[in-house]
């Protein structure tokens, strides 16, 4: 199975469970268009509002290239929550 099969697998089983759709792109680029939905969470802002994100959920990252939702990943997992997973770039889902 390659990557991006078993990344949108992993994805909508998160989703179906209850986990978090997180973008971490900015505000601007947020209002620009994202994934339904989703709630905005810039990376530069994720440890003031990381009380956001329920720890014993899952919680699916993700930016526009999978640079910043990476970041915030090991951000995240460093912070104690297990359940982390980084879709990479929005333009992923399109393609589930």
């Amino acid at each position: 199975m390659n990557d991006s099969v078993q990344r949108c697998k992993e994805t909508r089983a998160l989703l179906a469970d209850g986990a978090k759709l997180v973008d971490v792109r900015s505000a601007q680029e947020f209002s620009a268009g994202a994934l339904p939905g989703a709630v905005n969470i810039p990376l530069q802002t994720l440890p003031q509002n990381m009380h956001a994100i329920d720890r014993d959920k899952g919680v699916v990252l993700y930016c526009a290239s999978g640079q910043r939702s990476e970041m915030a990943k090991r951000f995240l997992e460093q912070s104690g929550y297990r359940r982390v997973h980084n879709l990479g770039s929005w333009r992923n889902m399109q393609t589930c």
